[in-house]
């Protein structure tokens, strides 16, 4: 077995092109030689800011010949009546370089038995790595010299080896060698002699090529220096993946900025040294601290060029926060909300003036359906997007509510309405945490809802290739808020109301009712009607968010017999109850007789059950049976009832033709049937289980 070295040497490339280009290329290569049939053991793929390399171990010299069957004209086409080649026939053979001999008929064709030779791998990889490669895929490629040929960046060498010869390719511009290059501070032209050489004499030339390898090193080398002081480092995957794909030999440098610049809000802090400055944040007992560590991508033991510029750089952005914050707070947050009707919320959808009412008036119905206090939840909802407005949140976006936030406290609003400002945007992804206070949770909630019904409600539905304003987040954020703490809450019904409020019409098959009525006509402006299944399309949307978010715990046919019984956007708790009890059901003999029953009602029956219609004693006994059935037990319980019936009902089934001839002993008898599909009914949909 062989082993493959393709590093492809560039200027420096930007650091969210890197990931994607691993990806591509370890998928192109696997795929190349899954379909030229070349055994392989592994495909690795390694990267820095100025190179691309892949690996390639227990790889094949060759491929394996291939037997092939080949089909050719019809045979009274292919043969005269004497059984000579006809010129059709004739032609079939030379175009494969068969003899007359190779030729046979089957099923009335001609077929012939060709061998295709296996290729070199040397033929293989010379043909397809450079047609790999163009199809590599990235925002922003650019043209260089005189070349058709885009890539992200321009090529300033090539290595390829085969174990210890090269394999001349040429990709755009650049031929192939065995001789690479160091850190740009280290030594140049290196030859690699045999890829199982490559990572260590990289690493020799202060080249740290495993980018898994340079990410742990940056995090114990930010951790080491951090401990000198007493301090942990802040960082997140998104800080850590941009720093070591900007860096090839990651070393630390810390710098010490003025204590003044504490004062203002710690996560504009935070932000400034980690998203824009790519910075690593320290605390010290669980407090920021005025000193930072930069990764630096350097050779030496002189950093005070570094520092200084470092320090120059943070200081310009912090004195711009500074100003921006003295600016913003000279009047109350609240002051800020009338500037909101100036900021469009979304075409045809009113401004953020009109959403914020629409937050207030959500919130409060949320509040009175939890039984819970208002006044703070109603004032966290008119303040919540107050900030939108503000010179900071301009500066610094992905800070909104945070900064409102932190202008509340300064304006001495409730301690509640400013952590409630701050957590109406939690959950910020699929796995951070979801607002501790209720405040935050419930306008939170009809935040989220809000806009997902305005984008439905302009037709905007989410694709697979697009999410309007981020509708399948907000929607996981306001099921995991619900989840997470147990609220009782009517979420069909809510997205109803915010439909009412939103600036459309619902358009109904039927006179409008009375509600829709009433809220045209305080409705100043309609940007569109609506057609009346826009709610459901909302609820089946919620609820396919709901079973993806929990088919980590729970089977999907779980998930979805428990949600076609009953709508679990009514209650997304009792919801999950009933699935954990569903998810343990153990008893094929329950789940037969309930599919039976299900096959045999092809629609619930209309009628009563008469005792006196009854013929047989299982008839009765059933009856009987199916009233111990108590639907104010605990889902466990009420399950381990319709456990206990089953042999009723077997014994029904043994001893009962339910399609008798007299008509009214069969209506009966499916209104018997009906009764106890109704049972089931209460817990799941059997018939997806």
């Amino acid at each position: 077995m062989s082993k493959y070295l393709l590093e492809i040497g560039t200027e420096e490339l930007p650091y969210r092109f890197i990931p994607q280009a691993i990806a591509q290329l370890k998928d192109g290569f696997e795929k190349f030689l899954k379909e030229n049939k070349v055994g392989f053991e592994k495909v690795e793929v390694y990267a820095t800011p100025r190179r691309l390399a892949v690996i390639i171990g227990g790889l094949e010299t060759q491929t394996s010949d291939e037997i092939k069957i080949i089909k050719g004209p019809i045979a009274k086409v292919a043969y005269d009546e004497n059984g000579n080649l006809t010129k059709a026939g004739e032609g079939f053979a030379k175009k494969n370089g068969l003899a007359p001999e190779d030729l046979y008929v089957e099923n009335d064709y001609v077929h012939a038995k060709i061998v295709i030779k296996g290729k070199s791998i040397v033929e293989l990889l010379q043909e397809n790595v450079p047609v790999i490669f163009a199809k590599l895929q990235g925002s922003h490629f650019m043209r260089w010299g005189y070349n058709d040929q885009k890539f992200s960046r321009p090529i300033k060498w090539i290595v390829s080896l085969l174990d210890k010869d090269e394999v001349k390719v040429k990709i755009i511009d650049k031929e192939s060698s065995n001789i690479s290059r160091g850190h740009r501070f280290a030594q140049q032209n290196v030859i690699i002699g045999h890829p199982d050489d490559y990572v260590e004499i990289m690493r020799n030339c202060c080249v740290i090529v495993d980018q898994n390898e340079r990410k742990q090193i940056i995090i114990d080398k930010a951790k080491e220096e951090a401990a000198k002081l007493g301090a942990e480092p802040y960082y997140t995957e998104d800080l850590l993946d941009e720093v070591t794909f900007i860096t090839e030999y990651p070393v630390p440098a810390t710098c010490e900025f003025s204590e003044e610049y504490l004062k203002l809000p710690e996560e504009l802090v935070v932000t400034v040294m980690a998203v824009h400055q790519r910075y690593f944040a320290l605390y010290k007992d669980g407090k920021l601290i005025n000193k930072f560590i930069t990764m630096t991508n350097y050779i030496g033991d002189e950093f005070a060029n570094i520092k200084a510029g470092n320090l120059r750089v943070i200081k310009a952005r912090l004195d711009d926060a500074v100003f921006f914050f003295n600016e913003d707070t000279k009047k109350p947050l609240e002051a800020y909300v009338e500037d909101l009707k100036g900021v469009t919320f979304q075409k045809g959808m009113g401004s953020v003036y009109d959403k914020t009412q629409r937050l207030i008036t959500l919130s409060k119905d949320i509040a009175k359906e939890l039984n819970v206090s208002s006044q703070e939840i109603e004032r966290t909802a008119l303040l919540c997007k107050a900030d939108l407005v503000t010179q900071l949140v301009f500066e610094f976006t992905e800070l909104q509510g945070y900064i409102g936030s932190d202008y509340a406290r300064v304006s001495g609003e409730d301690a509640k309405v400013v952590d409630g400002i701050k957590e109406h945007y939690y959950p910020l992804n699929a796995e951070s945490e979801t607002a501790k206070g209720i405040e935050g949770q419930i306008v939170g909630i009809a935040d989220k809802l809000d806009t997902i019904c305005a984008v439905f409600a302009d037709g905007k539905k989410p694709t697979g290739s697009s999410d309007p304003l981020g509708v399948r987040r907000a929607a996981l954020g306001i099921i995991r808020t619900v989840l997470n703490n147990n609220l009782s809450i009517n979420l069909s019904n809510l997205i109803q109301k915010d439909l009412l409020l939103l600036p459309v019409s619902v358009e109904t098959s039927s006179e409008k009712n009375a509600l829709q009525k009433i809220a045209d006509t305080v409705k100043k402006n309609v940007a569109r009607i609506v057609p009346d299944k826009c709610l459901a399309e909302i609820n089946e949307f919620f609820i396919q968010r709901l079973i993806i978010l929990l088919s980590d715990k729970y089977s999907k046919n779980v998930l979805e017999a428990c949600s076609a019984n009953k709508n679990p956007m009514e209650n997304l708790a009792d919801y999950l109850e009933r699935v954990k009890v569903v998810q343990k059901l153990d008893s094929s003999a329950l789940l037969e007789c309930a599919n039976r029953v299900i096959r045999i009602l092809k629609s619930d029956s209309k009628s009563q059950v008469n005792r006196d219609l009854f013929k047989e004693p299982s008839e009765g006994m059933l009856y009987k049976e199916i009233q111990t059935v108590d639907a104010s037990a605990d889902y466990q319980t009420y399950l381990s009832q319709l456990i206990a019936i089953n042999p009723a009902v077997e014994k029904f089934f043994e001893d009962v033709l339910v399609m008798d001839n007299d008509e009214k002993v069969k209506e009966n008898r499916l209104a018997l049937l009906t009764l106890l599909k109704k049972k089931y009914d209460y817990l799941a949909d059997f018939s997806k289980l």
